[in-house]
């Protein structure tokens, strides 16, 4: 302890260095500290609060002065935290992480009135549409507050929704008693986070306040371009191995069914090309005397996607192959004999 804090230490009562002592325990009891604002809150409400926050935080109000000094004994980067010290603040800690305790103090908030004199913490506004009261004094009140209403059909209606008061304005006791008999809460009560320390950092409001699904689905969207990654940079991992493995069977099957190789998986595939094939040839054939009965009257098989067009590159190699062939055999049947020419005759009666 420096020699500043005993000086301080000295010159308090005892009831002031126990409580600074019960606030240190506090502060060392959690992993995350923060400070919240509970200006305008009820005792009544700030207990609630207290039961709702049992389990996950706990709260503790004391004098700032007090609570300024416990920070600074505790040291360790808390003293940073008394500047949010000022004001009708306390104390928070958890062993949650800043976010949760940020996401739970926002949704214990609730809707509460207004009173005259306080500072609208954003755009007041009375909706359109018929507010349940008599015609009477009511419409000149809310057509004084800046609300655009009339009496129609027997009742008071606001005709549009009318922005009466702006944010950061004062409310004035007229809007405040209009606003109350409308039941128009526009305020939410609650504890407000000033800062939270954790971990040897200072957390402010606005960091903590992320959109939770926008960051799964960012997550998301990374994870899935990650998986890609790998694939198309052939990068085995535990996830994308199937994938890979299931690629690489339909290329090896891609290439054997090209490559005709003869194996029991590829049978059914080579006979459904050769067959597509057969057909392709013999609706390619005008003379229909020049088929075989079974081939006669044999449609182009039809355009199935990419192994369609496989299989008719395939059938247009092999027809070249055959036109070569007959051309060969053309040549060859040029440069023969007498004898050839009887031989055929023979063979052909």
């Amino acid at each position: 302890m420096s020699a500043e804090a005993e000086r301080k230490t000295e010159t308090i009562p005892e009831w002031k260095r126990e409580e600074v002592d019960d606030i240190v325990a506090f502060l060392e009891r959690y992993d995350s500290v923060g400070v919240v604002d509970v200006t305008g809150i009820p005792s009544r409400q700030l207990q609630d609060m207290r039961r709702e926050l049992y389990g996950t935080a706990a709260l503790r109000i004391s004098r700032n002065t007090l609570m300024q000094r416990a920070l600074e004994e505790v040291d360790d980067g808390l003293e940073d935290l008394t500047e949010h010290v000022a004001g009708q603040v306390g104390l928070i800690g958890t062993n949650d992480n800043p976010f949760g305790l940020y996401k739970q103090l926002e949704e214990s908030k609730t809707p509460a009135p207004i009173n005259a004199g306080e500072v609208a913490p954003n755009d007041i506004v009375i909706p359109e549409g018929d507010t349940g009261v008599d015609p009477g004094p009511f419409v000149g009140e809310l057509q004084s507050v800046g609300a655009n209403a009339r009496i129609d059909e027997g009742s008071i209606k606001v005709m549009e929704d009318s922005t009466v008061l702006s944010a950061g304005e004062e409310v004035s006791q007229d809007l405040a008693n209009v606003l109350g008999e409308l039941g128009i809460e526009p305020k939410e009560v609650g504890l407000d986070l000033r800062g939270v320390f954790s971990d040897g950092v200072l957390f402010a409001p606005e960091e903590l306040a992320i959109d939770v699904e926008a960051y799964e689905a960012d997550l998301q969207s990374a994870a899935a371009a990650a998986r890609n990654l790998s694939l198309n940079a052939e990068y085995p991992t535990a996830q994308t191995v199937p994938s890979m493995l299931a690629k690489a069977a339909g290329e090896a099957k891609s290439v054997g069914i090209s490559a005709a190789v003869e194996s029991p998986d590829l049978a059914d595939d080579l006979v459904s090309k050769a067959d597509a094939q057969v057909r392709a040839l013999a609706a390619a054939i005008d003379d229909e005397e020049a088929l075989p009965e079974e081939l006669r009257g044999v449609s182009e098989p039809v355009d199935t996607g990419s192994e369609a067009e496989s299989d008719e590159e395939t059938a247009d190699e092999d027809e070249t192959e055959a036109e070569t062939d007959e051309s060969d055999a053309e040549d060859a049947d040029d440069t023969e004999d007498g004898d050839g020419g009887d031989a055929l005759g023979d063979m052909f009666g």
